[in-house]
């Protein structure tokens, strides 16, 4: 009679078993990896808004009412949920995850859906209410007045965005970005 040489059931589910875990310890990893990707996109957008934001504001004396009276468009950015809720808000534009709003001491733009909903940034190109740094890019995890963040703090902008903690500004813990 031959020799056959198979796997047992019991070699099998254990392979399984490995790959299941192996997989559940890479998930969020590859998670934090895509929140940063798509953070790398929304952090140019941010800069380069925030500059525009500077530049008229050095010409005009005053922050613009509206993203359309900066040199920059806002492509595919019709909706109109708010991150954050304020009297001072302009403008606000929003697409499926984030929003993107005009303050008039700068600009914010805050996760809107997704898992790490309620975090943001914020380029303040003018003297704001905390006197956070200025001309700079900050993190920001939203506690309230806007859409919350519901996870642990420092979740996202200490262990995704590698940012340090500045502290807890009533609304939001903030932090700068290294």
């Amino acid at each position: 009679m031959k020799n056959k040489q198979a796997f047992t059931l019991i070699e099998l589910l254990v392979v399984v078993l490995i790959i299941g875990i192996l997989a559940a310890v890479a998930l969020p990893q590859y998670q934090k990896a895509v929140a940063k990707a798509h953070s790398a996109q929304a952090l140019t957008l941010l800069k380069s808004l925030g500059q525009a934001a500077d530049t008229y504001l050095l010409a005009n004396g005053a922050m613009p009412a509206s993203f359309d009276e900066l040199p920059l468009e806002v492509n595919g950015w019709t909706g109109t949920t708010k991150w954050y809720n304020d009297e001072v808000i302009t403008d606000t534009r929003a697409n499926n995850e984030w929003s993107l709003q005009l303050h008039a001491s700068g600009i914010y733009m805050g996760l809107i859906n997704g898992p790490y909903k309620g975090a943001g940034f914020a380029y303040y190109t003018a003297d704001n209410y905390y006197h956070l740094p200025q001309q700079q890019i900050l993190c920001m995890e939203r506690k309230t007045g806007g859409t919350n963040f519901g996870k642990s703090q420092g979740a996202y902008c200490s262990q995704i965005m590698k940012g340090t903690y500045l502290g807890d500004y009533h609304s939001v813990y903030a932090y700068t970005l290294n």
